[in-house]
């Protein structure tokens, strides 16, 4: 078989055997050999291969090995396109071999022969500067089955001379190559080095020791590409009739457009593409978008609408004259009627209200200023994306949403290239396209569930696209020309930002919808909830009516949520039990009271249990933080005779562990002032439980509450019933700050709490809250742990006297020191 020089980029090169002469058997391969590293081919021994080397580190292992013994261990990759590979890259067996010749054709370019002497395994590798060294183990053959062998070996040259006489481009010296070597083993690595296999394959091959099995799996290579070049030399025929039959075809279609232009009928595909070119003009492209729609018309003029490539070319000149490059709506920039709208729509929401109107002021001022890029960050039912839709409606402009939630494909939001079947432009071209104009509102529902995978992160690919610096020049893959979205006013929604990449919130403003107070929902029911439930379920006015107190009683008693969702689906289920009784003929209007809301909606879901649950010591009432609003947490404490061991239990993180075992510390140490005997920690095990165990719970902010209950305990002293509290402790006493301080109030509102205990420097996320919501409550601010066991607790604990306990003390000592009796 004769020799072809590739690089060490390309494919496979043909390798020959070396002749007995070549081979010296009086070689002694050491044990540490410097390894060179191949791209798409795998070396056997017994071949001799043609290399191309470029790479640097490849290069001065070549020069320094042929200076020395010129001996080398040569392991193929497992990725080809890694420049640098590392152990883990290559494959644990190769080939010991010797570098025969280096010839340099460039620069930075050699050519280099090698021949492949045995197999060996890299045990392990020694050094990676300036090139990979390793130490390496030679691999014995099992001895085999001798009529196996011989079978094997006539069939492999039997199928070997049929393989040769389908590629006709071989020189006759290939058999004669085949048909003189005589060893089976030399005969199976010849085949394999030599037949189209892929680098696994042939790695596989390579490493199978047992000569049988490797014979088999060589023969099973090369039956397979036997039966490829079968089919192919079929195809081929087939091929050539059907370019003999599409000739023809051609020949009478041209015939029959001049039979046509004679009888002045003239070609339906002319006319196609002359009402395309005619859109092209109308859709006032670009001076590169233009171009490319011009030259992808040139092509389908000198195509045959039969061929495949045609329709594609034509989807590709319709995509780009459907955009909107160059059209736009107007806006509407009179801000009382955008309040007015606003207001209508949404109740509440008064921040990004605001900032709506500021923008658009800012664009009264300044027409060509940028859009900005908003991101609602809130609990579900909040009313994020129908806010959105309020503000495009508010602007007069074009409303488009994309749903986020995932997608885990970066073409997604970048297209498919052309050169897939069935390309497409991305989900933001498409929207550009379904928008009509190049201004819309552009909402990004639930940035916060983007997911990524092999195929690429969409979150990175949205960078772009929400950077007012760069999204002018916008590159879709399928439209491959800019497109210009700087003039969209684009607007991400997410329900938690943790999930959401730090570059990605880099480009947004992020407004946040913390939730609905109480009053709010009673508003946004009486304007928007109940109006639509009754209209949706073939009501009027003069069928249903829902006072206040039904609706208020809705709220505090079947929902507890951040959102309206939930209590949309109440009012819908009261409505759908009215309207089976108009279906069933009655003629009366319906009052629903509000003692009939258990008929209608079953027993009450929520209940008051504040007294309830803290009506023993060790209870103490927390506020938490969650994705869908504020919560009220229950920390229960106990004890039991045992040696002063903690355990937590509720599905707790590492860090509210980490606050348990402060509180606890804090304690101790603070026992005698806390009125608490010191022999309570070793005579008594402790347990701290948070009750929804199936809810993972996490943070600091419940130090202070975990403190409380367990001072409660261990007093003997009750925490006051309508009291709850947040705030991150320090084993010095001392309250930090939290977040998420309005979600946690409007909880503890709709739980009935009456006094909340909140660190001091939380004293100013109170401006959040609306007056009539902070009216009702009295608030505490603490600076340290005296301060919130001063107000929890329903008296002030009792301090032990410092002589008692030293006495108590000493004659432990004593006791302790005392002689055993006999």
């Amino acid at each position: 078989m004769t020799e072809h020089k590739k690089s060490d980029k390309g494919p496979p090169p043909m390798t020959t055997l070396a002749k007995p002469s070549e081979m010296d058997g009086t070689i002694v391969i050491p044990e540490e050999l410097p390894v060179l590293t191949l791209r798409n081919t795998v070396l056997f021994p017994g071949s001799i291969v043609p290399l191309g080397i470029g790479r640097p580190k490849t290069v001065r292992l070549v020069e320094e090995s042929i200076k020395e013994n010129g001996l080398v261990a040569v392991v193929a990759q497992r990725d080809p396109d890694v420049d640098d590979p590392v152990p883990a890259d290559l494959y644990g067996m190769g080939c010991a071999a010797r570098l025969v010749k280096l010839v340099k054709a460039s620069k930075d370019n050699f050519s280099v022969v090698v021949q492949g002497l045995s197999r060996v395994r890299l045990s392990e590798y020694t050094h990676s500067v300036p090139y990979l060294k390793a130490r390496i183990t030679s691999v014995d053959e099992p001895p085999s089955n001798q009529v196996e062998v011989e079978a094997l070996t006539m069939s492999l040259r039997k199928t070997a001379r049929e393989v040769l006489r389908m590629i006709p481009e071989l020189p006759p010296s290939a058999v004669e190559l085949l048909e003189r070597v005589d060893d089976a083993g030399v005969l199976a690595d010849l085949i394999a080095s030599n037949v189209e296999a892929s680098v696994e394959e042939k790695q596989s091959v390579l490493e199978t020791v047992d000569l049988v099995a490797r014979m088999r799996r060589v023969l099973e290579l090369l039956s397979r590409q036997l039966e490829v070049l079968k089919l192919s030399n079929k195809i081929s025929s087939q091929v050539k009739g059907e370019m003999s039959k599409t000739q023809r075809e051609y020949y009478l279609r041209q015939q029959l457009k001049a039979i046509r232009d004679e009888l002045g009928e003239g070609d339906d595909s002319d006319d196609d593409l002359a009402e395309l070119e005619a859109r092209i003009t109308e859709a006032q492209l670009p001076e590169e978008a233009e171009k490319a729609a011009h030259k992808e018309l040139k092509r389908l003029r000198n195509m045959s609408p039969s061929q495949a490539e045609y329709t594609v070319a034509r989807t590709y000149v319709e995509w780009l004259c459907d955009l909107p490059w160059s059209r736009s709506t107007v806006d509407r920039i009179d801000l009382k009627e955008v309040r007015s709208v606003l207001d209508a729509d949404h109740y509440g929401l008064e921040k990004p209200k605001k900032r709506i109107v500021e923008y658009l002021a800012v664009r009264k001022l300044k027409s060509d200023m940028k859009g900005p890029i908003l991101c609602f960050v809130g609990p579900p039912g909040t009313g994020k994306t129908s806010l959105a839709m309020s503000i495009a409606k508010a602007m007069g402009r074009k409303y488009v949403r994309v749903a986020m939630g995932g997608v885990r494909d970066e073409a997604e939001i970048r297209g498919h290239r052309r050169t897939y079947v069935g390309a497409l432009p991305g989900r933001v071209v498409q929207g550009m396209k379904k928008a009509a104009a190049n201004n819309p509102v552009f909402v990004l529902d639930e940035v916060d569930k983007l997911a990524h995978d092999f195929r690429g992160d969409p979150a990175a690919a949205l960078l772009e696209v929400l950077d007012p610096e760069q999204n002018h020049t916008f590159a879709d893959h399928y439209i491959d020309v800019p497109f210009d979205l700087s003039k969209c006013f684009f607007i991400a929604t997410a329900n938690v930002l943790d999930t959401v990449p730090a570059a990605l919130k880099d480009r947004m403003e992020i407004l946040e919808l913390p939730g609905y107070t109480h009053e709010e929902k009673l508003e946004i029911a009486k304007r928007h909830l109940v109006p639509k439930a009754v209209s949706d379920h073939g009501l009027d006015n003069d069928r249903l009516a829902l006072a206040d107190d039904v609706i208020a009683a809705m709220i505090s008693s079947y929902t507890r949520e951040a959102g309206v969702r939930n209590l949309r689906r109440e009012i819908d289920c009261v409505c759908r039990a009215v309207a089976v009784g108009f279906a069933d003929g009655i003629k009366e209007k319906r009052v629903v009271k509000a003692d009939e809301l258990e008929a209608l909606l079953g027993p009450e879901k929520f209940i008051n249990e504040m007294a309830e649950r803290t009506d023993v010591t060790g209870v103490a009432t927390g506020l938490a933080w969650t994705s869908v609003g504020g919560d009220v947490l229950f920390i229960e404490a106990t004890k039991m005779p045992g040696k002063g061991g903690m355990t937590l239990t509720g599905q707790l993180g590492d860090v509210m562990k980490e606050s348990a075992q402060a509180a606890l510390s804090y304690t101790r140490a603070q026992a005698a002032a806390l009125g608490i005997d010191d022999a309570m920690f070793k005579q008594f095990d402790l347990h701290i439980h948070i009750p929804a165990g199936g809810i993972p719970k996490d943070g600091p902010s419940a130090g202070v509450t975990l403190l409380t209950a367990l001072v409660s305990l261990l007093t003997g002293i009750n925490v006051r019933a309508d009291v709850a509290m947040t705030g991150e402790i320090t084993l010095r006493g001392k309250v930090l700050p939290v977040g998420g301080i309005k979600e946690k109030v409007l909880a503890a509102k709709r739980a009935g709490v009456k006094r909340i205990i909140m660190p001091e420097r939380n004293k100013k996320d109170l401006v959040e809250i609306p007056e009539e919501n902070r009216k009702d409550l009295e608030f505490i601010f603490a600076n340290r742990i005296e301060d919130v066991l001063k107000n929890a607790l329903v008296k002030e604990p009792t301090p032990l006297d410092p002589t008692k306990v030293a006495a108590a003390k000493k004659k432990k000592g004593e006791s302790d020191e005392a002689p055993a009796e006999n």
